[in-house]
Protein backbone atom coordinates (compact mmCIF):
# COMPACT_ATOMS: atom_id res chain seq x y z
CA UNK A 1 0.00 0.00 0.00
CA UNK A 2 2.86 2.38 0.83
CA UNK A 3 4.25 2.09 -2.69
CA UNK A 4 0.87 2.66 -4.27
CA UNK A 5 0.27 5.65 -2.02
CA UNK A 6 3.61 7.14 -2.99
CA UNK A 7 2.71 6.91 -6.67
CA UNK A 8 -0.71 8.49 -6.27
CA UNK A 9 0.07 11.13 -3.66
CA UNK A 10 1.48 14.60 -4.45
CA UNK A 11 4.52 15.70 -2.48
CA UNK A 12 2.43 18.11 -0.41
CA UNK A 13 0.41 15.29 1.18
CA UNK A 14 0.51 15.47 4.99
CA UNK A 15 0.33 12.52 7.34
CA UNK A 16 -3.19 12.44 8.68
CA UNK A 17 -5.43 10.14 10.61
CA UNK A 18 -9.15 10.85 10.48
CA UNK A 19 -12.00 8.89 11.95
CA UNK A 20 -15.60 10.08 12.07
CA UNK A 21 -17.75 7.99 14.35
CA UNK A 22 -21.42 8.22 15.30
CA UNK A 23 -22.68 6.28 18.30
CA UNK A 24 -25.38 5.01 16.00
CA UNK A 25 -23.03 4.24 13.10
CA UNK A 26 -19.27 3.36 13.22
CA UNK A 27 -16.45 1.93 11.20
CA UNK A 28 -12.68 1.96 11.13
CA UNK A 29 -10.86 0.84 8.02
CA UNK A 30 -7.55 1.30 6.25
CA UNK A 31 -7.85 2.21 2.59
CA UNK A 32 -5.85 3.23 -0.42
CA UNK A 33 -6.57 6.53 -2.10
CA UNK A 34 -9.36 5.11 -4.25
CA UNK A 35 -12.54 4.88 -2.13
CA UNK A 36 -14.50 1.64 -2.22
CA UNK A 37 -17.82 2.29 -4.04
CA UNK A 38 -20.79 1.95 -1.70
CA UNK A 39 -24.45 1.94 -2.67
CA UNK A 40 -26.89 4.24 -0.87
CA UNK A 41 -28.49 1.38 1.01
CA UNK A 42 -25.37 -0.55 1.92
CA UNK A 43 -23.61 -0.58 5.25
CA UNK A 44 -19.99 -1.55 5.69
CA UNK A 45 -17.85 -2.81 8.52
CA UNK A 46 -14.09 -2.90 8.22
CA UNK A 47 -11.14 -4.04 10.26
CA UNK A 48 -7.38 -3.76 9.95
CA UNK A 49 -5.52 -7.07 9.94
CA UNK A 50 -2.81 -6.33 7.37
CA UNK A 51 -1.70 -3.75 4.86
CA UNK A 52 -4.14 -5.21 2.35
CA UNK A 53 -7.38 -3.38 1.60
CA UNK A 54 -10.25 -5.28 3.19
CA UNK A 55 -13.37 -6.02 1.15
CA UNK A 56 -16.54 -4.45 2.51
CA UNK A 57 -18.89 -6.81 4.34
CA UNK A 58 -22.48 -6.47 5.48
CA UNK A 59 -23.03 -4.93 8.92
CA UNK A 60 -24.50 -7.21 11.54
CA UNK A 61 -27.46 -5.30 13.01
CA UNK A 62 -26.72 -6.78 16.45
CA UNK A 63 -23.28 -5.10 16.38
CA UNK A 64 -24.62 -1.69 15.34
CA UNK A 65 -23.44 0.00 18.53
CA UNK A 66 -19.94 -1.39 18.16
CA UNK A 67 -19.47 -0.96 14.41
CA UNK A 68 -21.56 1.94 13.08
CA UNK A 69 -21.48 3.08 9.47
CA UNK A 70 -18.72 5.37 8.23
CA UNK A 71 -19.34 8.88 6.97
CA UNK A 72 -17.10 11.09 4.88
CA UNK A 73 -13.37 11.56 5.03
CA UNK A 74 -13.27 11.20 8.83
CA UNK A 75 -14.15 7.54 8.32
CA UNK A 76 -10.82 6.96 6.64
CA UNK A 77 -7.37 6.29 8.01
CA UNK A 78 -4.62 7.59 5.75
CA UNK A 79 -1.26 5.95 6.30
CA UNK A 80 0.92 8.00 3.97
CA UNK A 81 4.48 9.22 4.20
CA UNK A 82 4.68 12.21 6.55
CA UNK A 83 5.92 15.58 5.40
CA UNK A 84 8.88 17.24 7.11
CA UNK A 85 6.70 19.72 9.02
CA UNK A 86 4.71 16.99 10.74
CA UNK A 87 7.87 15.78 12.47
CA UNK A 88 7.75 18.85 14.69
CA UNK A 89 4.07 18.48 15.52
CA UNK A 90 3.08 17.67 19.08
CA UNK A 91 1.22 14.58 20.24
CA UNK A 92 -2.48 14.69 19.33
CA UNK A 93 -4.85 15.89 22.07
CA UNK A 94 -8.48 14.85 22.51
CA UNK A 95 -11.04 17.64 22.95
CA UNK A 96 -14.63 16.78 23.87
CA UNK A 97 -17.38 19.34 23.27
CA UNK A 98 -20.98 18.98 24.46
CA UNK A 99 -23.78 20.91 22.81
CA UNK A 100 -21.71 20.57 19.67
CA UNK A 101 -24.57 21.28 17.27
CA UNK A 102 -25.40 24.61 18.92
CA UNK A 103 -24.59 28.19 17.93
CA UNK A 104 -21.68 28.64 20.35
CA UNK A 105 -20.02 25.46 19.11
CA UNK A 106 -20.62 26.52 15.51
CA UNK A 107 -18.17 29.36 16.13
CA UNK A 108 -15.87 27.53 18.54
CA UNK A 109 -15.14 24.29 16.67
CA UNK A 110 -13.60 26.02 13.67
CA UNK A 111 -11.31 28.09 15.91
CA UNK A 112 -10.16 24.90 17.62
CA UNK A 113 -9.59 23.12 14.31
CA UNK A 114 -7.70 26.03 12.76
CA UNK A 115 -4.84 25.89 15.27
CA UNK A 116 -5.57 29.36 16.64
CA UNK A 117 -6.26 28.00 20.15
CA UNK A 118 -3.67 25.34 20.94
CA UNK A 119 -1.10 26.43 18.37
CA UNK A 120 -0.06 25.81 14.74
CA UNK A 121 1.86 22.63 15.63
CA UNK A 122 -0.79 20.95 17.79
CA UNK A 123 -2.94 18.31 16.07
CA UNK A 124 -6.32 17.69 17.69
CA UNK A 125 -9.16 15.19 17.74
CA UNK A 126 -12.66 16.59 18.22
CA UNK A 127 -15.19 14.45 20.09
CA UNK A 128 -18.64 15.99 19.66
CA UNK A 129 -21.54 15.22 21.99
CA UNK A 130 -25.12 15.80 20.89
CA UNK A 131 -28.55 14.34 21.54
CA UNK A 132 -30.96 12.09 19.67
CA UNK A 133 -32.66 15.22 18.36
CA UNK A 134 -29.41 16.89 17.21
CA UNK A 135 -27.50 13.92 15.80
CA UNK A 136 -28.35 14.73 12.18
CA UNK A 137 -27.29 18.35 12.68
CA UNK A 138 -24.09 17.03 14.25
CA UNK A 139 -23.38 15.10 11.05
CA UNK A 140 -23.74 18.43 9.24
CA UNK A 141 -21.21 20.00 11.60
CA UNK A 142 -18.79 17.17 10.81
CA UNK A 143 -19.37 17.73 7.09
CA UNK A 144 -18.44 21.40 7.44
CA UNK A 145 -15.31 20.51 9.39
CA UNK A 146 -14.50 17.97 6.68
CA UNK A 147 -14.93 20.58 3.92
CA UNK A 148 -12.73 23.12 5.73
CA UNK A 149 -9.56 21.03 5.16
CA UNK A 150 -7.91 21.85 8.49
CA UNK A 151 -4.57 19.99 8.45
CA UNK A 152 -4.36 19.92 12.26
CA UNK A 153 -7.78 18.30 12.63
CA UNK A 154 -6.82 14.64 12.63
CA UNK A 155 -9.98 13.00 13.97
CA UNK A 156 -13.65 13.82 14.46
CA UNK A 157 -16.18 11.62 16.23
CA UNK A 158 -19.80 12.32 17.11
CA UNK A 159 -22.17 10.65 19.51
CA UNK A 160 -24.97 10.93 22.04
CA UNK A 161 -23.44 8.87 24.87
CA UNK A 162 -20.94 10.81 27.05
CA UNK A 163 -19.29 7.53 28.05
CA UNK A 164 -18.29 7.09 24.41
CA UNK A 165 -17.57 10.71 23.52
CA UNK A 166 -15.56 11.59 26.66
CA UNK A 167 -13.24 8.60 26.41
CA UNK A 168 -9.59 9.72 26.84
CA UNK A 169 -10.63 13.39 26.63
CA UNK A 170 -7.89 15.78 27.77
CA UNK A 171 -10.14 18.84 27.49
CA UNK A 172 -13.90 18.83 28.00
CA UNK A 173 -15.84 21.94 26.96
CA UNK A 174 -19.33 21.49 28.38
CA UNK A 175 -21.57 23.89 26.48
CA UNK A 176 -24.86 22.04 26.15
CA UNK A 177 -27.57 23.00 28.66
CA UNK A 178 -31.26 23.87 28.73
CA UNK A 179 -31.95 27.62 28.67
CA UNK A 180 -34.29 29.13 31.23
CA UNK A 181 -37.70 29.40 29.60
CA UNK A 182 -40.56 31.83 30.33
CA UNK A 183 -42.02 31.26 33.78
CA UNK A 184 -39.35 28.73 34.76
CA UNK A 185 -38.17 29.04 38.35
CA UNK A 186 -34.46 29.33 38.92
CA UNK A 187 -34.63 26.25 41.16
CA UNK A 188 -36.13 24.24 38.29
CA UNK A 189 -33.31 25.30 35.96
CA UNK A 190 -30.74 24.28 38.58
CA UNK A 191 -32.33 20.86 38.89
CA UNK A 192 -32.80 20.17 35.15
CA UNK A 193 -29.33 21.26 34.11
CA UNK A 194 -27.79 19.90 37.29
CA UNK A 195 -28.86 16.39 36.32
CA UNK A 196 -27.16 16.82 32.94
CA UNK A 197 -23.89 17.84 34.56
CA UNK A 198 -24.10 15.14 37.23
CA UNK A 199 -24.30 12.54 34.46
CA UNK A 200 -21.48 14.17 32.50
CA UNK A 201 -19.32 14.31 35.64
CA UNK A 202 -19.83 10.58 36.14
CA UNK A 203 -18.89 9.92 32.52
CA UNK A 204 -15.74 12.04 32.77
CA UNK A 205 -14.83 10.23 35.98
CA UNK A 206 -15.20 6.87 34.27
CA UNK A 207 -13.52 7.38 30.90
CA UNK A 208 -11.70 10.72 30.52
CA UNK A 209 -8.01 11.37 31.07
CA UNK A 210 -7.20 11.57 34.79
CA UNK A 211 -5.91 15.10 34.22
CA UNK A 212 -8.72 16.32 31.94
CA UNK A 213 -9.36 20.07 32.05
CA UNK A 214 -13.08 20.85 32.17
CA UNK A 215 -14.64 24.21 31.24
CA UNK A 216 -18.35 24.45 32.05
CA UNK A 217 -20.25 26.93 29.89
CA UNK A 218 -23.84 25.69 30.25
CA UNK A 219 -25.73 27.77 32.79
CA UNK A 220 -25.89 28.19 35.72
CA UNK A 221 -22.22 27.45 35.06
CA UNK A 222 -20.75 27.92 38.56
CA UNK A 223 -23.11 25.48 40.23
CA UNK A 224 -23.08 23.14 37.22
CA UNK A 225 -19.28 23.01 37.54
CA UNK A 226 -19.64 22.19 41.24
CA UNK A 227 -22.10 19.38 40.44
CA UNK A 228 -19.80 18.05 37.73
CA UNK A 229 -16.69 17.96 39.93
CA UNK A 230 -18.59 16.36 42.83
CA UNK A 231 -19.56 13.53 40.50
CA UNK A 232 -15.99 13.08 39.28
CA UNK A 233 -14.00 12.30 42.46
CA UNK A 234 -11.12 10.73 40.53
CA UNK A 235 -10.38 14.00 38.71
CA UNK A 236 -8.73 16.85 40.66
CA UNK A 237 -11.35 19.42 41.66
CA UNK A 238 -8.88 22.10 40.62
CA UNK A 239 -9.30 21.00 36.99
CA UNK A 240 -12.88 22.26 36.76
CA UNK A 241 -13.67 25.79 35.56
CA UNK A 242 -16.86 27.82 35.17
CA UNK A 243 -16.67 30.28 32.28
CA UNK A 244 -16.62 33.90 33.46
CA UNK A 245 -14.18 35.09 30.81
CA UNK A 246 -16.91 36.71 28.72
CA UNK A 247 -17.82 38.83 31.75
CA UNK A 248 -14.16 39.84 32.11
CA UNK A 249 -13.98 40.76 28.43
CA UNK A 250 -17.13 42.86 28.78
CA UNK A 251 -15.65 44.66 31.79
CA UNK A 252 -12.45 45.43 29.89
CA UNK A 253 -14.50 46.81 27.01
CA UNK A 254 -16.43 49.21 29.25
CA UNK A 255 -13.33 50.44 31.05
CA UNK A 256 -11.51 51.01 27.75
CA UNK A 257 -14.45 52.98 26.33
CA UNK A 258 -14.71 55.18 29.42
CA UNK A 259 -10.96 55.85 29.53
CA UNK A 260 -10.66 56.43 25.78
CA UNK A 261 -8.02 53.74 25.28
CA UNK A 262 -7.84 50.50 23.33
CA UNK A 263 -8.58 47.17 25.02
CA UNK A 264 -4.96 46.11 25.27
CA UNK A 265 -4.28 48.90 27.76
CA UNK A 266 -6.69 47.36 30.29
CA UNK A 267 -5.30 44.65 32.59
CA UNK A 268 -5.76 42.97 35.98
CA UNK A 269 -9.55 42.80 35.64
CA UNK A 270 -11.28 40.30 37.91
CA UNK A 271 -14.81 39.00 37.89
CA UNK A 272 -15.61 37.80 41.39
CA UNK A 273 -18.28 35.25 42.18
CA UNK A 274 -21.19 33.91 40.20
CA UNK A 275 -21.95 34.16 36.49
CA UNK A 276 -25.18 36.00 37.30
CA UNK A 277 -26.32 39.54 37.91
CA UNK A 278 -24.65 39.38 41.34
CA UNK A 279 -21.20 39.03 39.78
CA UNK A 280 -18.65 41.64 40.87
CA UNK A 281 -16.51 43.30 38.17
CA UNK A 282 -13.49 44.52 40.15
CA UNK A 283 -12.30 48.02 39.23
CA UNK A 284 -10.33 48.45 42.48
CA UNK A 285 -7.50 46.14 41.38
CA UNK A 286 -7.81 46.76 37.64
CA UNK A 287 -5.29 48.86 35.71
CA UNK A 288 -5.30 51.05 32.62
CA UNK A 289 -1.92 51.42 30.94
CA UNK A 290 -0.30 50.26 34.18
CA UNK A 291 -2.08 52.76 36.45
CA UNK A 292 -4.92 51.92 38.85
CA UNK A 293 -8.31 52.43 37.21
CA UNK A 294 -9.43 54.81 39.96
CA UNK A 295 -6.53 57.12 39.11
CA UNK A 296 -7.53 57.18 35.43
CA UNK A 297 -11.32 57.16 35.81
CA UNK A 298 -12.07 59.44 38.74
CA UNK A 299 -15.85 59.13 38.48
CA UNK A 300 -16.46 56.82 41.43
CA UNK A 301 -20.22 56.88 40.98
CA UNK A 302 -19.86 55.66 37.37
CA UNK A 303 -17.56 52.84 38.49
CA UNK A 304 -19.78 51.67 41.33
CA UNK A 305 -23.12 52.00 39.58
CA UNK A 306 -23.13 52.32 35.79
CA UNK A 307 -20.02 50.27 35.04
CA UNK A 308 -21.00 47.45 37.37
CA UNK A 309 -24.56 47.30 36.08
CA UNK A 310 -23.47 47.38 32.44
CA UNK A 311 -21.26 44.36 32.90
CA UNK A 312 -23.85 42.46 34.94
CA UNK A 313 -26.67 43.02 32.44
CA UNK A 314 -24.76 43.12 29.15
CA UNK A 315 -26.08 39.74 28.03
CA UNK A 316 -29.70 40.78 28.48
CA UNK A 317 -29.17 44.00 26.54
CA UNK A 318 -27.57 42.02 23.74
CA UNK A 319 -30.60 39.74 23.54
CA UNK A 320 -32.89 42.75 23.12
CA UNK A 321 -30.72 44.08 20.30
CA UNK A 322 -29.84 40.82 18.58
CA UNK A 323 -32.88 38.68 19.29
CA UNK A 324 -30.82 35.84 20.72
CA UNK A 325 -28.13 35.25 23.31
CA UNK A 326 -24.46 35.80 22.54
CA UNK A 327 -22.77 32.98 20.64
CA UNK A 328 -19.73 34.34 18.79
CA UNK A 329 -18.45 36.37 21.76
CA UNK A 330 -19.03 33.40 24.06
CA UNK A 331 -16.97 31.21 21.73
CA UNK A 332 -14.21 33.83 21.71
CA UNK A 333 -14.23 33.90 25.51
CA UNK A 334 -13.90 30.10 25.65
CA UNK A 335 -10.87 30.43 23.38
CA UNK A 336 -9.47 33.13 25.68
CA UNK A 337 -10.07 30.93 28.73
CA UNK A 338 -8.19 28.01 27.16
CA UNK A 339 -5.33 30.20 25.97
CA UNK A 340 -4.95 31.61 29.47
CA UNK A 341 -4.26 28.09 30.71
CA UNK A 342 -1.97 26.92 27.90
CA UNK A 343 0.16 30.08 27.59
CA UNK A 344 2.03 31.81 30.42
CA UNK A 345 0.21 34.77 31.97
CA UNK A 346 2.00 38.06 31.18
CA UNK A 347 4.06 39.34 34.10
CA UNK A 348 1.95 41.24 36.59
CA UNK A 349 -1.39 40.41 34.94
CA UNK A 350 -4.06 37.81 35.69
CA UNK A 351 -7.32 36.41 34.33
CA UNK A 352 -10.72 35.42 35.72
CA UNK A 353 -12.14 31.92 35.90
CA UNK A 354 -14.62 30.17 38.17
CA UNK A 355 -12.73 27.59 40.22
CA UNK A 356 -13.12 25.48 43.34
CA UNK A 357 -12.66 27.59 46.47
CA UNK A 358 -11.07 25.03 48.82
CA UNK A 359 -8.05 26.67 50.49
CA UNK A 360 -8.48 30.05 48.79
CA UNK A 361 -6.53 32.96 50.37
CA UNK A 362 -9.39 35.48 50.34
CA UNK A 363 -11.70 34.17 53.05
CA UNK A 364 -14.39 33.07 50.58
CA UNK A 365 -16.39 30.05 51.72
CA UNK A 366 -14.92 26.68 50.81
CA UNK A 367 -16.66 24.11 48.62
CA UNK A 368 -18.24 26.30 45.94
CA UNK A 369 -17.11 27.32 42.44
CA UNK A 370 -16.33 31.03 42.52
CA UNK A 371 -14.75 33.29 39.92
CA UNK A 372 -11.39 34.58 41.16
CA UNK A 373 -8.14 36.02 39.75
CA UNK A 374 -5.66 33.40 38.51
CA UNK A 375 -2.26 33.10 36.87
CA UNK A 376 -0.86 30.23 34.81
CA UNK A 377 2.58 29.03 33.76
CA UNK A 378 1.03 27.75 30.53
CA UNK A 379 0.88 24.11 31.59
CA UNK A 380 -2.90 23.94 31.89
CA UNK A 381 -2.74 24.55 35.63
CA UNK A 382 -3.16 27.81 37.54
CA UNK A 383 -2.58 29.48 40.90
CA UNK A 384 -4.73 32.03 42.69
CA UNK A 385 -3.40 35.59 42.79
CA UNK A 386 -2.56 36.76 46.31
CA UNK A 387 -1.58 40.38 45.71
CA UNK A 388 -5.09 41.84 45.53
CA UNK A 389 -6.67 44.45 47.78
CA UNK A 390 -10.22 44.84 49.09
CA UNK A 391 -12.27 47.77 50.29
CA UNK A 392 -15.70 47.71 51.94
CA UNK A 393 -17.54 48.24 48.64
CA UNK A 394 -15.78 45.31 46.94
CA UNK A 395 -16.01 42.96 49.91
CA UNK A 396 -19.71 43.61 50.51
CA UNK A 397 -20.46 42.84 46.87
CA UNK A 398 -18.37 39.68 47.06
CA UNK A 399 -20.30 38.47 50.11
CA UNK A 400 -23.58 38.97 48.23
CA UNK A 401 -22.55 36.81 45.27
CA UNK A 402 -21.07 34.27 47.72
CA UNK A 403 -24.45 34.02 49.50
CA UNK A 404 -26.14 33.35 46.17
CA UNK A 405 -23.76 30.51 45.35
CA UNK A 406 -24.15 28.98 48.81
CA UNK A 407 -27.93 29.03 48.30
CA UNK A 408 -27.57 27.41 44.87
CA UNK A 409 -25.37 24.73 46.42
CA UNK A 410 -28.18 23.83 48.87
CA UNK A 411 -30.57 23.64 45.92
CA UNK A 412 -28.54 20.87 44.30
CA UNK A 413 -27.51 18.90 47.38
CA UNK A 414 -29.30 15.85 45.93
CA UNK A 415 -26.98 16.01 42.91
CA UNK A 416 -23.72 16.45 44.82
CA UNK A 417 -24.23 13.63 47.31
CA UNK A 418 -24.79 16.01 50.22
CA UNK A 419 -28.34 15.12 51.25
CA UNK A 420 -31.77 16.52 50.55
CA UNK A 421 -32.06 19.70 48.47
CA UNK A 422 -33.32 22.80 50.27
CA UNK A 423 -33.97 25.61 47.81
CA UNK A 424 -34.26 29.10 49.29
CA UNK A 425 -32.70 31.40 46.72
CA UNK A 426 -32.14 35.06 47.67
CA UNK A 427 -34.39 36.88 45.22
CA UNK A 428 -34.57 36.47 41.46
CA UNK A 429 -31.01 35.36 40.72
CA UNK A 430 -30.89 35.95 37.00
CA UNK A 431 -28.14 35.08 34.56
CA UNK A 432 -26.54 37.95 32.61
CA UNK A 433 -28.26 36.76 29.43
CA UNK A 434 -31.74 36.32 30.87
CA UNK A 435 -34.58 38.72 30.28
Amino acid sequence: MAAAAAELTPKTTLHSRFSYVSTRLACHRRVNLRPVPVSQNSRISCSVTSNEVQAPVALNIEDAKKKPECFGVFCLTYDLKAEEETKSWKKLINIAVSGAAGMISNHLLFKLASGSVFGPDQPIALKLLGSERSITALEGVAMELEDSLFPLLREVSIGIDPYDVFRDAEWALLIGAKPRGPGMERAALLDINGQIFADQGKALNAVASRNVKVIVVGNPCNTNALICLKNAPNIPAKNFHALTRLDENRAKCQLALKAGVFYDKVSNVTIWGNHSTTQVPDFLNAKIDGSPVKEVIKDTNWLEEEFTEKVQTRGGVLIKKWGRSSAASTAVSIVDAIRSLVTPTPDGDWFSTGVYTAGNPYGISDDIVFSMPCRSKGDGDYELVKDVVFDDYLWNRIKKTEAELLAEKKCVAHLTGEGIAVCDLPGDTMLPGEM
